[in-house]
């Protein structure tokens, strides 16, 4: 990754900026409602959160920055509209989002198409291309950095072979199904059952049934969804079949622990985590982290019932947006040129990292399982295994 200097994101933007006027406009695309919703409500408290604190302090250089925010309804059709809708008719500088990857995979050309830059919080890979994309840019781990940890886990840590590799039946789910099985089966892992469950499908029996026939040894499901994460975990205590399950970071939220029938079915699970967002065995997070945790209190922003990295990651996004505007101009091609030659960017999530042909900007060691059971205020201790 190129980096002609290091700029830490933080409320306080000391360089004057270019002569202009009005807000800047950021368009985020969340799902608010839906099976997807989960996520796009917990980054949404992060980005107003970061908005706020920013405009609180002058903005940039008075400048307020103003959040248009649509719901997708966690449908790609909707999301599509509600992005030709904030780059044609509200104009704004910069999309956000949206927070679903099956709704990215819809919406990445549209708004390419419209020469607005994109800050994108999906992790599915088609969604970032420096050459066809060139606006577009990746602020948390792609799918392949994702998979790659979850996998590294099961079978180096807890070395497992016999896999079931399962998702729901959205884009982001059926994608990551066919990677992962694939990264796995190239890694000399055996991939005893691969499939695709609809996120409203009441008895899972029938599919755990299969897993368990198969001879798998673990299960990695990749969904956002907790009640279909829940009922994966409540199937698999009912049954009383011991295995781990490793996967998708929606394991350890405080939806899906909401749903458990029991606290033993939130035993031997292990979720995609972030070194930012976890604590070490003195229980303590990382101090910048903490920082946040605790302005986040006072500002009675819930913690309690999401994941913390989903806020954080939010939460850095106006700052990065202002810091462009702030030394380079409000244009796309200005933003986008000073994103790609200014990092590493030190946020709260992550240590963004750009350059023109590589707009995947989360670093490789940044990303983690966690301990599920662990779970304290949307913070999790690291997965056994981990120095």
């Amino acid at each position: 990754m190129q980096a002609s200097a290091t700029a830490t994101l933080a409320t306080g933007l000391a360089r004057p900026a270019l002569a202009a006027s009005g807000p800047i406009k950021i368009g985020w695309l969340p799902a608010l409602t839906g099976p997807s919703s989960s996520t796009g409500i917990a980054i949404g408290r992060g980005v107003s959160f970061g908005v706020a604190e920013l405009n609180a302090a002058g903005g940039i250089q008075g400048r307020k920055i103003e959040l248009i925010t649509r719901d997708t309804q966690s449908d790609p059709t909707k999301a599509v509209n509600a992005a030709a809708e904030l780059t044609r008719s509200e104009k704004v500088h910069v999309i956000y989002g949206p927070g679903n990857s099956g709704e990215a995979l819809a919406c990445t050309a549209v708004i390419a198409r419209a020469r607005t830059p994109q800050l994108n919080p999906c992790f599915v890979d088609e969604v970032i291309d420096a050459e066809k994309y060139p606006l577009a840019f990746r602020t948390a781990p792609s799918n392949q950095q994702v998979g790659a940890a979850a996998n590294r886990y099961v079978m180096d840590i807890l070395k497992i072979r016999e896999i079931a590799v399962i998702g729901d039946t959205t884009g982001y789910g059926t994608s990551s199904v066919k990677a992962f099985a694939a990264m796995l089966t190239a890694a000399g892992a055996s991939v005893v059952y691969e499939g695709s469950i609809d996120a409203n499908q009441p008895d899972l029996l029938p599919d755990m049934m299969r897993m368990r026939n198969a001879g798998a040894k673990a299960i990695m499901p990749w969904s956002v969804n907790p009640s279909l994460l829940a009922r994966i975990l409540n199937t698999r205590g009912a049954m009383g079949w011991d295995v781990p399950v490793a996967g998708q970071p929606t394991l350890g939220s405080g939806q899906t622990k909401a749903l458990l029938e029991r606290p033993e079915n939130w035993q031997k699970v292990y979720q995609t985590n972030f070194r930012t967002c976890c604590y070490g065995e003195d229980g303590k997070l990382p101090e910048r982290t903490a920082d946040l945790v605790a302005r986040l209190r006072k500002a009675q922003v819930e913690t309690s019932d999401t994941l913390l990295w989903w806020i954080a990651a939010g939460y850095d996004i106006a700052t990065l947006v202002a810091a462009a505007v702030q030394h380079a101009g409000e244009k796309p091609d200005q933003m986008a040129a000073y994103w790609n030659a200014s990092g590493p960017f030190d946020g709260i999530f992550g240590r963004y990292g750009f350059s023109a042909s590589q707009h995947n900007g989360y670093p490789d060691d940044s990303v983690v399982m966690s301990q599920a059971n662990s779970f304290q205020n949307g913070t999790f201790r690291l997965a056994p295994g981990y120095a």
